[in-house]
């Protein structure tokens, strides 16, 4: 009776999580159908934000409520959101998985505890900080000794030539982004190779193999359920940042980045420069839309989540195989 009765709150337990996003789900959804209805699947290809005339007189569309001249497409947004996430993810796995293989195999095992707990304290410095340092120091850093070299040098790379702008844009916000997401990754990924079977490694050894041999040939290859799971973990981070990414992407509206150095805007940090103006809406119609918005961020979140696990079930490592 004891062992059901505790089966029966674990279950109850669990399920919390679930319920709870699906609760948010329907929320969002609920709180953004006028909006939905408004604008339809035009809102996901439009690339025209426009909250009207907020002083004029309301006009009626469709039965619904706004203000004269409303427009509302996030195609920019979904841009800015989904590029800014992929570039830092590509930055941040190298050298998140890099750095853990340095501090795990090539250390002393003294000295890399004590490197590894400092790069584990990156990962609590609060992403405001992260924001106001790429404000100050790399925007600038980054516009008069690296975006003119990229330009000038690799200009036969897309997306690499061309003006390289203010400093504010679509790379700057990725190198941030990256910098944010590679302590979860190093961390996560060393502590995987530190539980991994040392019969592993003596066997590697014991066939000639290098330290590193040892490390790139099998214990790498025996992670893949690890760095695929950190990775989406980390893209999670990257696709909701907020106020990081808002400090140093440009804050573009209603344009589509031609190039890396291109100011752009992303959907969580839209919302929050934007909440401020849409609540001056006698409709209301500007607050569902950044609603709207929210809810195809979670959607994209959930889909990712839906995708990895599917890649880690097709794999045959779902069960850390």
């Amino acid at each position: 009776m004891r062992f059901s009765l505790f089966r029966v709150l674990l279950m109850m337990i669990a399920s919390l999580l679930p319920l709870t996003l699906i609760i948010i789900i329907a929320f969002l959804a609920a709180y953004s159908w006028p909006a939905i209805e408004l604008n339809g699947f035009h809102f996901l290809s439009a690339n025209n934000w426009n909250l009207g005339n907020l002083y004029g007189d309301t006009v009626n569309y469709h039965g619904l409520q706004i203000m004269q001249g409303a427009y509302y497409g996030i195609w920019f947004l979904i841009v800015g959101t989904l590029a800014s996430s992929f570039i830092a993810i590509c930055l941040a796995l190298p050298f998140g998985i890099g750095s853990a293989i340095f501090l795990s195999e090539a250390m002393p095992k003294n000295l890399g505890g004590l490197l590894s707990l400092f790069v584990d304290l990156l990962a609590s410095i609060p992403s405001v900080v992260y924001g106001l340092w790429g404000y100050i120091t790399l925007v600038p850093f980054l516009k008069e000794h690296v975006f003119p070299v990229l330009s000038r040098s690799l200009p036969f790379i897309p997306f690499l030539g061309g003006e390289i702008g203010s400093g504010y844009g679509l790379l700057t916000a990725s190198i941030v982004l990256a910098i944010m997401m590679v302590p979860l990754v190093s961390s996560t990924v060393r502590e995987a190779m530190y539980m991994t079977n040392p019969a592993l490694r003596e066997a590697g050894r014991s066939l000639g193999l290098s330290r590193f041999q040892v490390v790139w040939h099998i214990i790498l290859p025996n992670l893949r359920s690890v760095i695929i799971g950190v990775s989406i973990l980390a893209l999670g981070r990257a696709l909701g940042e907020t106020m990081a990414v808002l400090m140093v992407s440009g804050n573009a509206l209603n344009y589509v980045p031609n190039n890396v150095y291109s100011p752009i805007s992303t959907m969580a940090s839209f919302i929050a420069s934007q909440l401020d103006s849409a609540l001056q809406d006698p409709t209301g119609m500007a607050v569902r839309a950044l609603s709207e918005i929210a809810l195809v961020l979670l959607l994209i979140t959930v889909v990712v989540n839906i995708v990895a696990r599917l890649l880690l079930w097709k794999r045959g490592l779902s069960h850390g195989q």
